[in-house]
């Protein structure tokens, strides 16, 4: 894909306050992996359009599965396609604060422009840290997925202010897990 090799990105995983929301006893890689297999039967349910956007946008699907576990717990946390107060759409919870909402909240158009907002945050990050290695910018460009691009200050304390101060590292250890999983 364009964006860098999800493979190689360097995570910590889920924080214990993101693994205790599934009551794990244990955080890092291992909390993150599992919560994405929780969430996998529920993610399948929209793997054709994920895999089809991801085609699309040259983003790779594993990234998408990964933030659609994380933002909607694969669509299972949201009501009539609402989480996060209201202000999150659909099951990559795009914010209508910032944000003209399109599609239906489990819909392609809503896929598109929420991996869309993912591909601007990358070429964003790109600019503001032209060093970092292209893995090291598409974590960061996740992190501001969840934050804006405009908390994203360091690699090494780039999650720090994310909810769980976890964002990208736990996005990224669900995305390596959906990536070896048919993603």
């Amino acid at each position: 894909m364009d964006f860098g090799d999800i493979m190689k990105v360097d995570t910590t995983g889920a924080s214990k306050t993101t693994a205790g929301q599934d009551n794990l006893t244990y955080d890092g890689v291992p909390a993150s992996e599992t919560m994405a297999k929780t969430d996998l039967g529920s993610v399948n349910k929209y793997k054709f359009i994920i895999q089809k956007v991801g085609a699309q946008k040259r983003m790779d699907p594993a990234i998408i599965a990964a933030i659609i576990s994380r933002e909607s717990r694969g669509g299972t946390l949201l009501k009539d396609g609402k989480g996060d107060k209201g202000n999150g759409w659909g099951l990559m919870q795009v914010d209508k604060q910032y944000h003209t909402i399109r599609g239906g909240w489990d819909s392609e158009e809503h896929l598109s422009q929420a991996t869309d907002i993912l591909i601007g945050l990358v070429h964003t990050i790109k600019k503001k840290f032209p060093s970092w290695t292209a893995e090291q910018q598409l974590k960061g460009a996740i992190a501001a997925y969840n934050f804006g691009p405009d908390d994203v200050q360091t690699y090494e304390r780039m999650d720090k202010g994310t909810r769980g101060d976890d964002y990208s590292s736990d996005v990224v250890a669900r995305a390596q897990w959906y990536k070896k999983n048919g993603f």
